[in-house]
């Protein structure tokens, strides 16, 4: 299945059938059953026309302050897709620390921003006190770690897959420091579709919010998000903007902040 992944993983070989592996250990940076839309990966997503002007029904709700910047790396509410790259690129958190919490990687992948990593330690502590064990499976990816994993994809896969496969330089969220992908406890289906099925991922799905995250990248909006189904990744936007989503039904990022799809490179 060659599906659209927003982080994949640099300690295997590049392949276009495992895109969905996508939040491995350092690199880049989303179909639970055989429904998966992989025989449509290759065909073009439409783009949606830009935002009207006039005030949204899924904007931000007046309850929730105070308002961030969508283009600040350091805002928790930055955007980051294939339509709205980092400024700088090169941008690298000035408060990564390693967070208190089971680790499954090590080195900068072990890490994330201040704000996120006590965020993750309230989760990751109230899943543990429901029977569920999270794992960190990967954080922090620097600029020079993408572009190293995303021209071994170009040179093994050509650009078209590697695209699909990882994120390109500059448009990954595990840069920011706002994200992170997660594992279960019992190792199972890491980085695959079927983790969606695992304790982590239902648990997460179900209460992340409460915490301030969001599954980034959720089932069937890959048009939008410009990926595929990453039960595994999960991004912070702060405890009222979560909830604001969940309670609200809305699904992607681009949507809450009433911006374009971005299903594809400019």
């Amino acid at each position: 299945m060659a599906a659209l992944a927003a982080c994949a993983p640099d300690n295997t070989a590049p392949s276009p059938v495992a895109a969905n592996a996508a939040s491995g250990v350092p690199s880049a940076s989303e179909t639970p059953s055989a429904a998966t839309p992989g025989a449509t990966a290759t065909e073009p997503a439409p783009v949606e026309p830009a935002p009207s002007t006039e005030p949204s029904s899924t904007a931000p709700s007046s309850s929730v302050a105070p308002q961030h910047s969508l283009t600040d790396p350091t805002s928790p509410w930055v955007v980051v897709n294939k339509h709205r790259p980092l400024a700088p690129q090169d941008f690298v958190p000035a408060d990564l620390v390693q967070p208190n919490i089971q680790l499954a990687v090590s080195g900068e992948a072990a890490l994330l921003n201040s704000t996120t990593a006590a965020a993750a330690e309230k989760m990751f502590g109230a899943a543990s006190s429901e029977g569920i064990i999270m794992t960190l499976a990967s954080g922090y990816r620097s600029y020079s770690t993408q572009v190293a994993t995303y021209n071994g994809y170009v040179a093994s896969t050509g650009q078209a897959a590697a695209d699909r496969a990882s994120a390109r330089p500059g448009h990954s969220e595990h840069q920011t420091g706002w994200s992170f992908d997660i594992g279960d406890g019992g190792g199972a289906c890491s980085f695959q579709p079927c983790f969606a099925e695992q304790p982590a991922a239902v648990w997460a799905k179900a209460n992340a919010h409460k915490f301030g995250f969001v599954v980034r990248y959720p089932w069937m909006f890959h048009e939008t998000t410009g990926y595929f189904y990453e039960s595994w990744h999960l991004r912070y936007i702060g405890v009222e903007a979560a909830t604001d989503m969940a309670t609200r039904g809305i699904s992607t990022l681009e949507e809450y902040f009433g911006l374009e799809a971005a299903p594809d490179y400019l």
